[in-house]
């Protein structure tokens, strides 16, 4: 098992360990790891203990690599009640993915809802044990794969429930937060609720938005999620939240859907 999924080097500077990995490639990263260490980054970036990080989206630029990382951090819109801020992830010189975080007011007590408000979701059961390995052929299945584990409510093609927990640390030395815990499973949302044949078909996703509308309590993370694939090819995850306590929000991420190359689809 590895120390953690990334080793600080100093000055926004991180390693990449092979935690890192993605199914794809033993030389590309998940992009869970990257999503969450731009969050880590944001929220030790003037940080303001009267508002939450509420919001935080991640585009993805490009393939990132296993290597070495550097995040720098920005205030795009400070404020009292509302802020942003901002961060690029680079890797070799080169931009890899930006973050954009929206930080908001909490209350002092609880608002009260207008009767009739719908109650929140239930909450999916954790199972007691069980497995979830997405069926890549020819995958990669030593890196992020074993640094998390996942337990499956229910499987199917292009829906699925898993809850699913990080078994390293994020950054070595460091205290993983909510956020950063959501943010390293939650890009798991297409891996769950696969819709395409992935022997035929190569699916990625090119961002990833997460909503909160509580912190997470405990180390699992429930994703239910749902793949939608138009008819051009484009596809679209939804994504609903839980924790042991209920839910706590949602994701969504947008897929580039292209053919193998050397499959059927791909050779036509």
């Amino acid at each position: 098992m590895h120390e953690a999924f990334y080793i600080p080097s100093g000055a926004g500077r991180f390693e990449s360990t092979p935690a890192t990995a993605g199914p794809w490639s033993e030389e590309l990263q998940h992009g869970g790891p990257p999503a969450a260490l731009l969050a880590h980054v944001l929220e030790r970036h003037e940080p303001a203990p009267e508002l939450r990080a509420a919001r935080i989206t991640v585009d993805v630029l490009g393939p990132i690599p296993v290597a070495p990382l550097e995040v720098v951090a920005r205030t795009i819109r400070p404020g009292r009640r509302i802020q942003e801020v901002g961060a690029e992830l680079s890797a070799n010189g080169r931009v890899v993915a930006r973050a954009s975080l929206w930080r908001l007011a909490t209350l002092s007590g609880q608002p009260e809802l207008l009767e009739g408000a719908p109650p929140p979701d239930q909450v999916p059961p954790l199972p007691e044990s069980g497995t979830w390995t997405p069926d890549y052929p020819g995958g990669h299945f030593d890196g992020y794969l074993t640094a998390v584990e996942g337990r499956p409510v229910s499987e199917g093609a292009g829906a699925g429930t898993v809850w699913i927990r990080q078994r390293v640390p994020l950054v070595a030395g460091e205290e993983t937060s909510p956020l950063s815990r959501t943010l390293v499973v939650a890009d798991s949302g297409s891996g769950i609720s696969v819709a395409l044949n992935p022997a035929e078909y190569l699916f990625m996703n090119v961002d990833l938005s997460v909503a909160l509308f509580r912190d997470p309590t405990g180390e699992w993370i429930c994703l239910s999620a749902r793949t939608t694939i138009g008819n051009d090819g484009t596809g679209l995850v939804n994504i609903e939240l839980f924790d042991s306590d209920g839910a706590i929000g949602s994701a969504m991420q947008t897929l580039l859907v292209v053919p193998q190359p050397g499959s059927p689809t791909g050779s036509q």
